[in-house]
């Protein structure tokens, strides 16, 4: 399948010491099919590539933000001892009222659509039509 009609536009990061070059580069097909088996979502329609689209636009918020001195951190919490507390449980045993929401049960399981595979485990997008 040819994928260059349906790449969408994406921004170099503009952050920190890099100069502001706002030229949209293009999704490679490669990044574009490893988008589609991670997400199982079809970006062949233009549906796919809109949504797509807003989702670069979306994580381009990220190099506006000035960077610049502050240093990479593992985590907010790194500095401080977390202690676990007991868990307090108000309510329980409620089974049957949580599967009376359930569209499909067999005993008392939830049943989920399957994962979209193909033969070979290979996962399928899902068209969003």
């Amino acid at each position: 399948t040819a994928h260059t009609a349906r790449e969408p536009p994406l921004r170099p990061p503009r952050g920190g010491q890099r100069a502001r070059d706002t030229t949209p580069q293009k999704v490679s097909v490669e990044v574009l099919e490893h988008l589609e088996h991670l997400a199982l979502v079809d970006f062949r329609d233009a549906e796919g590539v809109e949504r797509l689209q807003k989702a670069i636009q979306f994580a381009d918020q990220l190099h506006e933000v000035n960077t610049d001195g502050v240093e990479p951190m593992d985590s907010v919490l790194e500095d401080r001892c977390l202690y676990l507390r007991e868990d307090d449980v108000t309510e329980g045993n409620c089974t049957k009222e949580l599967l009376e929401n359930a569209t499909e049960k067999v005993e008392e399981y939830f049943v989920a659509p399957p994962v979209n595979l193909l033969s070979g485990g290979e996962s399928k997008p899902l068209s969003h039509s």
